[in-house]
């Protein structure tokens, strides 16, 4: 039983976790101190990591499932526990379906428009895994996806999108899809050869590296739009330009002549700048309460 439950864990990839979790809770006080003046309660904050959890967990599940005669090609994933028949098919259609029960279940306990928004939310994490078939925007597609995790904490505890909330979605956005293109790199030759669209596969690496830089600096914008429109403190400040640094060294390196540090730049560079920002905005917020 144990050695099954690791296998599902590696499959959504728990650890990445650590990119989408901070932002979301990100989301949670910063809407709710901005609309309510108070931080968000602790049953608002459990129910939103449940909907994390649900969430996540089915959008990997439909991923695997649906990319599982293409990972079964590829050599780099291969491995992974559908085309490795480490799990079946049917086994990964029920870990869905709990997942989408969970989300579901979340969204109901935490407000009326977060219950509306659902199949939204739903649509995307199946969406998203069909774009790589026909467009290479499917980075953007995925940031929109991810980006749903911060505005979906937000709506939960404010009911309500507002221009903040806005900003903070697609600052989010374009976050994800620089990296997630950064990540694409290393599978530009399998994607040409099978029809796979990517922007590596579109532009080359050189031209995913600047265009991913593009994104980032839009991320950059972002922030800044924030901490003036939220009217948030040196504290965020200081956060932000941790971030900025952190986003310049993800990029340093990285060169289309050396993907070596490829996995540096992806997972540990991105997990630690959104626990940065996210740390440095509640310190920012817990400071105006008090």
């Amino acid at each position: 039983m144990f050695k099954k439950i690791a296998i599902f864990l590696e499959m959504i990839k728990i650890e990445h976790t650590l990119f989408a979790l901070p932002f979301a809770f990100m989301g949670a006080v910063l809407g709710s101190v901005i609309v309510t003046g108070n931080l968000p309660s602790w049953p608002q904050i459990g129910w939103i990591l449940l909907a994390m959890v649900g969430a996540r967990s089915a959008a990997f599940g439909f991923n695997r499932m649906i990319d599982r005669v293409i990972d079964g090609k590829n050599p780099r994933t291969a491995g992974r526990a559908i085309p490795a028949g480490l799990l079946k098919s049917s086994e990964v259609v029920i870990f869905i379906i709990v997942s989408l029960v969970l989300l579901f279940w979340a969204s109901f306990k935490l407000s009326p428009l977060a219950f509306k928004l659902f199949p939204l939310a739903f649509f995307m994490l199946v969406f998203y895994s069909y774009t790589k078939r026909f467009t290479w925007l499917c980075h953007i597609v995925l940031g929109l996806t991810i980006g749903l995790a911060p505005l979906g904490a937000w709506v939960a505890v404010t009911g309500q999108i507002d221009l903040t909330a806005t900003v903070l979605y697609l600052t989010i956005a374009f976050w994800t899809a620089g990296f997630d293109v950064i990540y694409a790199c290393q599978d530009i030759d399998f994607d040409q050869n099978e029809g796979v669209y990517s922007i590596p596969a579109r532009f080359g690496v050189a031209g995913a590296l600047n265009i991913a830089r593009a994104f980032h600096v839009i991320t950059a914008i972002g922030f800044i739009v924030l901490f003036f429109i939220a009217d948030l403190s040196w504290w965020y400040l200081a956060g932000m330009i941790i971030s900025y640094i952190i986003l310049f060294y993800e990029h340093y390196i990285v060169s289309p002549k050396d993907l070596s540090r490829l996995q540096t730049a992806f997972f540990t560079m991105n997990g630690v700048l959104s626990t940065v920002v996210f740390a440095f905005t509640l310190i920012d917020l817990v400071v105006r309460q008090y």
